[in-house]
């Protein structure tokens, strides 16, 4: 992992792509699991196709144990409020006064399996795709310029504010501001540390818009880049057949909806 992104330098297969196939497939992956209806298909896509994709680029362990803390604590809080608050379902066992419904459980199995999906497919492109390359793929394919900073600053948010947030975090404490201990001791480290990380955050927006701005960002025109980035037929093939799969389970996601 480099500073301000998720990217973990490998060897593997995945980062020998194009950044727009491993773009293509990610976006196959998140469609794919959002679109196709049924509580296994999100589980279907994670398994069957997300996490193949992980080990073919070596970064599966990376991905696992990132998907793992974002989705996991979602699952928990999703399943005890579906299940135990749903109205009007089947009660399958009782705690008191509430029970757990069926028509719950359900739900929340497809909701942690979306975002499970939709947390992997990111992290996938996160970790496998250098970030420069991808800004280059996407300008050389005539992307907007401000279309394609959104992109990438998506990318990067988490990892940038997860820097500046422990920098923060480090300066506190060197100040001598106790962050461990008791809930109630945790409480009043909390603003120390939240309003300089958001106002770092907004010196931090500005600051890369002057950087922007001095490398000619809104300039129009084509550019040259040091980098030079290798494409095939093959590949270009492969991410239009990954375009009409993404239809295909768009319109299979909205038949298996519709009433019979």
């Amino acid at each position: 992992m480099t500073a301000f992104t998720l990217y973990t330098p490998r060897e593997g297969g995945l980062q020998r792509l194009h950044p727009l196939t491993v773009l293509a497939l990610v976006a196959f992956c998140l469609v794919a699991g959002l679109a196709l209806a049924g509580a296994g298909a999100p589980y279907a896509v994670f398994l069957l196709v997300v996490l193949p994709l992980a080990a073919w680029g070596r970064v599966l362990p990376n991905l696992l144990g990132a998907a793992w803390k974002v989705a996991l604590p979602f699952a928990v809080s999703v399943f005890l409020i579906q299940g135990l608050f749903w109205t009007d379902g089947t009660p399958l066992a009782g705690l008191g006064p509430l029970s757990v419904k069926r028509e719950g459980l359900i739900f929340a199995a497809q909701s942690t399996g979306r975002i499970l999906a939709v947390v992997s497919s990111f992290l996938l492109l996160s970790l496998t795709t250098r970030p420069d390359r991808l800004m280059i793929a996407l300008q050389q394919a005539g992307v907007p310029n401000a279309l394609t900073y959104i992109i990438l600053a998506t990318i990067q948010i988490a990892p940038r504010f997860q820097a500046k947030a422990q920098t923060v975090l480090d300066a506190q404490r060197a100040r001598g501001l106790e962050t461990e201990g008791g809930f109630v001791r945790r409480v009043r480290a909390l603003a120390p540390l939240a309003v300089p990380l958001v106002l770092g955050s907004i010196v931090d927006i500005e600051e890369r818009a002057i950087a922007l701005e001095a490398r000619a960002f809104s300039r129009p025109g084509p550019r040259t880049t040091l980098l030079t980035l290798k494409d095939s037929r093959t590949q270009r093939i492969v991410r239009w057949l990954l375009v009409a799969a993404m239809v295909v389970a768009v319109i299979a996601g909205v038949l298996t909806r519709l009433p019979r």
